[in-house]
């Protein structure tokens, strides 16, 4: 890369670039959104589709495309590499979770008084772990940098569905015509429901490590006893798969995918992206009911900034760079969009909110990080030892190309 003589930072011409590749990704998957969401609207109101939110199959599928997308965050992290950043990632996806979306629940709440808004602030409290990877490929920031973004992406879905089921359990009684408060039963019920994914990770436990053992024994056999075995593993995780869906053990069928892994890498990256379209496209037939968008620019607003707030109390010993990228990283993709779908049923008007809010978030990401590079930022510091990105890359399967969008 060219510079002016005396370091002076890069050429204008490279600054372009820079800015043009920051701002490009977040761009076109906001387009696409827009796009998609836009033809589900279409269809909905030529049909005269006006509750779809309310149809037997639609929670179904709502659960399928959220067990999709976080199913896919956690098999594809590299747990080697966040052992590396293990105390900022586990503050951010605990505590930073939980002081991301009281914040923006607590400003929601301040701004409209709707006992309802006080859930939304956690549907979209989480980082969208396939947009950051397409801005990453892109982007200059260091490898600590892309360590801990990644990371944190990629373990914060699975926390923040478990806590807008229940905090959804615990807002519904607030509402109006419901006097009734959180009881005893509702601490019951949570725990058992923990148990209950518990046990759906331990079956998955026992399934994989028990076919892996078959498979090794299998190599010293023939290639095709090999191919069963995987076949197996196949059909053993669809079991699970289906089960977790049936009865929202999501938790559970996201623990498994820190172990489950058979090589489905490629498959798994192109079934999230259209899971991605699928759901943005649900989001356009509910979104007939009309968009409520001074709600969703501040809901939008509000989860930039209590990131921003959070990231720089998390990441406050990083060095400067490194921090200004992790607070620039807010982004939202399938998760917030199906975790809008599903509290539709129970939250009447929250696609309408959090869909603007999605826009806001990704257009937000998109000028900020166009603005650090046209700040004429350097190149990234040198990355610390063995540091490196927390999901890793697959491979691209060679048959279809998978659309540029986010996935979870």
């Amino acid at each position: 890369m060219s510079a002016p003589p005396g370091g002076a930072g890069p050429a204008p011409a490279d600054r372009r670039a820079r800015v043009v590749e920051a701002v490009l990704p977040s761009l076109r998957r906001s387009a696409l959104f827009v796009l998609v969401a836009a033809a589900g609207w279409a269809v909905a109101a030529g049909r005269g589709w006006t509750d779809v939110h309310r149809s037997a199959g639609y929670l179904t599928v709502a659960t399928a495309l959220l067990a999709v997308g976080l199913f896919a965050s956690t098999h594809g992290i590299d747990l080697a590499a966040a052992r590396r950043n293990l105390r900022l990632v586990l503050l951010a996806v605990t505590v930073g979770v939980l002081v991301k979306a009281a914040l923006i629940s607590a400003v929601m709440y301040l701004a409209f008084g709707r006992p309802a808004f006080l859930v939304l602030g956690v549907a979209v409290a989480q980082i969208d772990p396939l947009s950051f990877a397409a801005t990453r490929l892109r982007s200059r920031m260091s490898g600590q940098a892309q360590s801990i973004l990644s990371a944190w992406a990629s373990f914060d879905d699975p926390v923040t569905v478990l806590l807008t089921v229940y905090a959804a359990a615990w807002v519904v009684p607030a509402l109006p015509g419901d006097p009734a408060g959180p009881t005893a039963a509702d601490l019951g019920g949570f725990t058992l429901s923990l148990a209950r994914n518990a046990l759906l990770a331990a079956v998955a436990a026992v399934a994989w490590w028990g076919t892996r053992a078959l498979h090794r024994w299998a190599a010293t056999r023939t290639r095709w006893v090999g191919r069963a075995v995987t076949v197996g593993q196949l059909v053993a995780l669809l079991g699970l798969a289906a089960l977790a869906v049936t009865q929202f053990l999501l938790l559970g069928l996201a623990v498994a995918g820190l172990f489950y892994r058979p090589p489905i890498g490629p498959v798994l990256d192109l079934l999230t992206r259209w899971a991605f379209l699928a759901a943005t496209f649900a989001l356009g037939l509910v979104l007939v009911g009309g968009v409520d968008p001074v709600p969703g620019v501040v809901l939008g607003l509000a989860a930039v900034a209590a990131h921003v707030v959070v990231a720089s109390v998390i990441c406050a010993r990083l060095p400067a760079a490194d921090r200004l990228d992790v607070l620039l990283g807010q982004q939202n993709g399938i998760t917030a969009v199906v975790l809008a779908l599903v509290l539709e049923r129970q939250f009447v008007g929250t696609v309408a909110v959090v869909a603007p809010a999605i826009l806001v978030v990704n257009l937000v990401h998109a000028l900020t990080n166009g603005l650090r590079e046209a700040s004429g930022r350097g190149g990234p510091g040198p990355a610390p030892a063995g540091s490196a990105s927390a999901v890793r890359p697959r491979r691209r399967s060679g048959r279809s190309p998978a659309p540029d969008v986010p996935a979870h």
